[in-house]
This record gives C-alpha cells, sequence and structure tokens, in this order.
C-alpha cells in the first residue's frame, strides 16, 4: 500500500498505557485528521510514527517499507508543530531549505524546491527575513513550507493552526486541502477543533484516553457518532442527550423525549432499557407557539454567527439546547419543539449506537 500504515502502536509510561494499540492506514493524497481531547494521545501517535518516542512500540509502514526500525532522520516524512520550531538564528529560507541541506542537495536544485513552495505559500516575499521578524502567520506557513519542501510520501501536522489568529486560522482551513491534495502525501492532521476537522478531513479518526473511539468520514462522525463519548466530544454546542420513551408504531419504534418522537425502523425495544435519543442543536424543529406542538421556555440566548444558540426547558422539565436562524428570540419566552430533523439512539449502559432515525419527523403533543 502506498501511504503510510500503521498496525498495533503502543506507548506506555510506567504503568500508566498512553496508547493503546492503535491501527490505521493514510492512503497517498488522503488526509485524516487525529482529533480528540488533551491528553488523548493525538501528539504522542505522531512522535511513534516519526521515531521520536522511545517508549513506542508497533509496526511503522511507509510506502509499504517497515521504518520503525529507522532512526527519525532516515523515516521519509515531514513533520510541523503547533509552536513553529523555527531555527531562530536562521532565516525563512534557510529554514526551509534545511531538510534538503541535510540531504546534500545541491544549491540550484534547493533554490527551486524552496521558491517553489514559498510561492505555493505566498512567503516568498519574507524568505530573507528571520523567525523574529515574522508574524505568527508567516512562522505557521514557514513551517509548513519545511515539512512540504522535500516532497515527502507522509506529512505530520501536529495542530499547526492552534498558535494563530482566527481570521488566518478560518484562511488556512480553506486554503489547507487543495494544497495538501497537491502534494499527494499522506497526511495526518491533529486537532482539538472539531471546525477544522470537518473542514480538513477526508478521514475522522477520534482518540480518548490512547483508543480509537471511531475512523469514518467527518459527516458520519457528525451525523452518526459510535458512542456517546464521540457524540460529547464531536460538536459545539455538543449533541443533546435525552432519556427516552421508545414506543411500538407499526414496523418502527419512536423514541419521545421533550417533545420529540424521531422514528427508529427495524429496532428491537424488547431488549433495551430506556435508550438516550441525541438530537444536534440544528436538528431541534422550532416553531411560533401559535402552531401547537410541546411548547418550551427559552432560559438563554448566544448568538453564535448567522444562527442563536437557545438553552430550552421543554414541558417536561427536560433541557436541552438549539439552534435557530435570525433574530434572537428574548429569554423568558416561548418556542414550540416541532420535531427533530435527525437524531441517534444511544445505550445508555455502554454508550453504543443503537440506531439512526429514519427521514420522517414526529411531533408529540
Amino acid at each position: 500500500m502506498s501511504g503510510l500504515e500503521i498496525s498495533g502502536i503502543r506507548v506506555r509510561f510506567g504503568h500508566a498505557e498512553v496508547l493503546r494499540g492503535i491501527d490505521c492506514r493514510v492512503a497517498a493524497g488522503e488526509t485524516v485528521v487525529l482529533f480528540g481531547p488533551s491528553g488523548a494521545g493525538k501528539t504522542t501517535l505522531l512522535r511513534a510514527i516519526a521515531g521520536v518516542e522511545p517508549a513506542a512500540s508497533g509496526v511503522v509502514r511507509i510506502d509499504g517499507r517497515e521504518v520503525q526500525d529507522l532512526e527519525p532522520e532516515h523515516r521519509p516524512l515531514g513533520m510541523a508543530f503547533q509552536n513553529f520550531s523555527l531555527y531562530p538564528h536562521l532565516s525563512a529560507y534557510e529554514n526551509i531549505a534545511s531538510p534538503l541541506r541535510a540531504r546534500r542537495l545541491r544549491t540550484p536544485e534547493i533554490e527551486i524546491k524552496v521558491r517553489r513552495v514559498a510561492d505555493l505559500l505566498r512567503i516568498d516575499h519574507v524568505l530573507g527575513h528571520l523567525p523574529r521578524e515574522l508574524s505568527n502567520g508567516q512562522k505557521q506557513r514557514t513551517a509548513l513550507a519545511r515539512a512540504l519542501v522535500a516532497e515527502p510520501p507522509v506529512l505530520l501536522l501536529d495542530d499547526p493552526l492552534r498558535n494563530v489568529d482566527a481570521k488566518l486560522r478560518y484562511e488556512m482551513r480553506l486554503e489547507l486541502p487543495p494544497l495538501l491534495r497537491k502534494t499527494g502525501a499522506a497526511v495526518i492532521f491533529v486537532t482539538q477543533d472539531f471546525r477544522e476537522a470537518m473542514a480538513l478531513a477526508d478521514r475522522v479518526v477520534v482518540l480518548r484516553e490512547g483508543a480509537v473511539l471511531q475512523d469514518a468520514p467527518a459527516e458520519e462522525v457528525y451525523g452518526a457518532p459510535a458512542s456517546v463519548p464521540v457524540a460529547q466530544l464531536f460538536g459545539d454546542p455538543p449533541m443533546n442527550l435525552l432519556s427516552a420513551r421508545l414506543v411500538q408504531e407499526d414496523n418502527r419504534v419512536r423514541a419521545e423525549a421533550a417533545g420529540m418522537a424521531p422514528g427508529f425502523p427495524d429496532l428491537d425495544i424488547t431488549r433495551m432499557e430506556a435508550p438516550l435519543l441525541g438530537v444536534r442543536p440544528e436538528d431541534v424543529l422550532l416553531a411560533s407557539p401559535a402552531t401547537g406542538g410541546a411548547h418550551a421556555e427559552i432560559l438563554a440566548v448566544t448568538p453564535l454567527h448567522e444562527r442563536c444558540v437557545l438553552l430550552l426547558r421543554a414541558a417536561d422539565g427536560t433541557e436541552l439546547v438549539a439552534s435557530m436562524a435570525g433574530a434572537a428570540p428574548d429569554p423568558g419566552t416561548f418556542v414550540s419543539i416541532a420535531g427533530a430533523r435527525h437524531a441517534v439512539l444511544f445505550d445508555p449502559a455502554s454508550g453504543r449506537r443503537l440506531a439512526i432515525s429514519d427521514a420522517r419527523t414526529e411531533v408529540v403533543a
């Protein structure tokens, strides 16, 4: 297989197992986002792949060749970090050129490669500057250029946008996907930002406490999280998780909670305790109280870009979060919960996903 393949990657520090047998494949030209909270083991996994984590065990293959026994400098990969890690005494040009000089390439070839990648990242005008003379955005692009310049088959990007301002972060989310595809490299991109994961990933690997919780396209992780922990991690605001009452209806089951009753086909309720109904805030359908449905009091309102986020208390006392477009209503007023556009059902004991709702929406009076 061209690209990157890792299997059985483990890291133990004393009695603590930081990585618990991680398996993953990243094809050439594919970007896999490694997503998870602080302490999940994301950076440790990148260090294990790069060969700079002495406590690591397992197999690392690059383009079908096992490299776990090679020293870091002999592994064909590039890496960029969240703190830039530029050589302070070298110009931007020399920082970018450093991997090529280490390989003893000729000066004319180095010149061509550095100029090409600098032009691609729009930093050709600052190549003569020292790192202290660069903005954070220019530092980030310089570090990325250094990782890209040798055209490695594998790129490891450790949250490289974390220390740049919001405007540049947004711009780079748009710029990076076509740029990374153009390299043809197998890319692992680490982030704690689910929006960044949605923007950049061909696939998302959700990591928590050193184990993979889900490995799927970003849309699937968001719309059909494999478990309650994934639902809680991936999204802001996170998915509502409501204790539901199941009602059999013909060849499907309705899960009733907070005025919503989405249907789940082919679900056997005889083997199930009260499940958790997961509904994203934007999937809570709201209407004017005059339309009927289940009334809910608005407890708090938070503007969020072109939408506003509402904290609601349903008629049964359940609190949930919804979002809506348009003008923000006033706290203390009421809306009607008119159903759920999409929902997921979880086992309350194991936390695993049981079912995804069908296309129909239902209202509980």
